[in-house]
């Protein structure tokens, strides 16, 4: 689960909204990283690159529409997730071709 940093001070006025915005004021104790204050992106909060923009089941996440992109699928480094527009009807063989093949579907 990714670590949600919000902008100074967000609860405070409604207006700012909690998308994250860097604190510049010169006496402010987030920016100081003073004890007790939220936290503030720094780079040691990211993830390796090999794991980067992955799915947390560790396979690579691919939208798919129809039974020929399924197909083209890399069991091993790849899982699909059936779009939205597809219907039951089509879903339903789309699942029981990727049982056929071995894919992981994210969203049956």
């Amino acid at each position: 689960m990714r670590k949600k940093f919000k902008r100074q001070e967000y609860a405070r006025y409604k207006k700012l909204g909690e998308k994250w915005r860097r604190p510049r004021g010169r006496t402010s104790k987030m920016r100081r990283y003073e004890k007790g204050k939220p936290a503030m992106p720094a780079i040691g909060y990211r993830k390796p690159s090999e794991v980067r923009g992955l799915h947390p089941s560790g396979y690579e996440d691919v939208l798919v529409s129809n039974m020929r992109e399924l197909e083209a699928l890399d069991p091993e480094k790849q899982a699909a997730r059936i779009a939205s527009a597809v219907g039951a009807r089509k879903k339903t063989l789309m699942l029981e071709k990727a049982r056929e093949l071995g894919i992981k579907v994210l969203n049956p």
